[in-house]
């Protein structure tokens, strides 16, 4: 029995060798080589036109088969819950007070705070920022378009070769690439540290650096378009982006060498950076160590160095590189990103800013901030991310409280010019 089993045992072991071999080579080849030397095969972009049109046909089939079945296919777009129209507080106060005499407290102004409170609890202007809108277009993923309907057995089937496609064949290739660059990161920034400080550290260091970056990218595979290089960073400079996703650092440093400054992570995000401070001086600190947003201004904004500002927006049709970090950990994240069918965004490099005299570092801040939002067609709120997790901050009371006052002031005036 052995005897007859073993030319069997050796055609296994034969045959895994080989795949391995093919499959290492292919890696090789196709993603290691390329990423060292910062090279395309035009692979990616083709992948995405292809996918352009697969969806475009999805959607067409899905139109065609909700007007057969008198089907809504899609639901009325709504900026909110609530119809508003932009009006200012003092002409709100005034058409609560019905036109009638303006001392300078009326018990009616109450109300009118009571149902902006109630507004905003209702359709909260801060949430909605944080949720998935809703595509036009359905892009084969389940979770992209919450009105789909059983249209037609063809399309379903469609949907189920996409899963098999992005679950069976993507999904561990991208695994394999992630912890290759990952791994390949770890290991040689560490190696690099161990030179002495100099040219030839700094050298290895952004090689090691842009190789593996370029190696995450592919894991994602995401396609980038970057716009503008000539308004690239410089040394000496600081770069200043918006900040959508974990990602946005690989896909800034797959561009550029940059020197980091980020919170300090656990788990494999430690490990990780750790090696990355052995070879490059990044800096990383606590979150306590930062608890307010002015003092993060303030690091960035006053140190009298030249600002390059960048915007990065992401394409959702092929996938959403959004992480709400309160609603999801980092392995569902990963787990969403790595299982769509592409991370396919936009960069824009735009031209250095300087503070202008007079100008503080608030100010300043937000008229980046004001130019990456124009730039990358994104919204410019007076607002961050923060605020989803923490309390108002009394900077918006104050404001708020103002502009009442403002109301008040402006009635006593009226009055006494009268």
């Amino acid at each position: 029995m052995e005897s007859y089993l073993f030319p069997f045992d050796s055609l296994i072991c034969m045959l895994l060798g080989i795949s391995f071999t093919v499959g290492f080579t292919l890696l090789l080849v196709f993603i290691i080589v390329p990423a060292i030397f910062g090279v395309s095969f035009g692979i990616r972009r083709l992948y995405m036109k292809s996918l352009i049109k697969l969806f475009e046909w999805a959607t067409l089939r899905m139109e065609q088969g909700a007007k057969e079945k008198n089907q809504h296919l899609y639901k009325p777009y709504s900026n909110g819950i609530i119809a508003k129209e932009p009006v200012s507080l003092e002409q709100e106060i005034h058409e609560m007070r019905r036109g009638g005499a303006e001392p300078e407290f009326d018990m009616s102004d109450i109300f009118y705070f009571c149902r902006r409170g109630v507004e905003s609890i209702v359709d909260d202007e801060v949430t909605k920022r944080f949720t998935a809108e809703e595509l036009e277009s359905w892009n084969l993923l389940t979770r992209s378009n919450y009105n789909f309907h059983h249209i037609s057995t063809r399309l379903t089937a469609l949907w189920g070769v996409g899963v098999l496609i992005r679950y069976g064949f993507l999904l561990p290739l991208r695994v394999t690439l992630a912890f290759t660059g990952v791994g390949l990161l770890v290991v040689l920034t560490s190696v690099v540290g161990l030179f002495p400080n100099g040219r030839m550290k700094n050298y290895l260091s952004d090689k090691v650096h842009l190789m593996c970056y370029r190696i995450c990218v592919r894991s994602l595979t995401a396609i980038i378009t970057y716009h503008d290089s000539e308004n690239k960073p410089k040394n000496g400079g600081i770069c200043v982006a918006n900040h959508t996703s974990p990602i946005d650092v690989i896909i800034l440093a797959s561009d550029g060498c940059y020197a980091m400054v980020g919170q300090v992570h656990g788990g494999l995000m430690g490990v990780i950076q750790r090696a990355m401070v052995k070879a490059c001086p990044h800096i990383w600190f606590e979150r306590s160590e930062v608890k307010d947003r002015h003092l993060v201004i303030n690091l960035h904004f006053e140190i009298g160095s030249t600002v390059y500002p960048v915007a990065i927006k992401y394409d959702p049709r092929f996938g959403d590189a959004f992480w709400n970090s309160s609603k999801f950990g980092m392995v569902n994240y990963l787990l969403h990103m790595m299982s769509s069918w592409a991370i396919v965004c936009s960069v824009w490099y735009l031209p250095p800013m300087n503070r202008m005299e007079g100008e503080d570092a608030v100010q300043f801040a937000n008229r980046v901030k004001a130019a990456i939002a124009r730039k990358g067609g994104l919204a410019d709120l007076l607002w961050d991310g923060g605020l989803k997790r923490g309390k108002v901050k009394e900077v918006f009371k104050e404001e708020q409280q103002k502009l009442y006052s403002k109301v008040l002031v402006g009635s006593s005036e009226d009055r006494s010019r009268s």
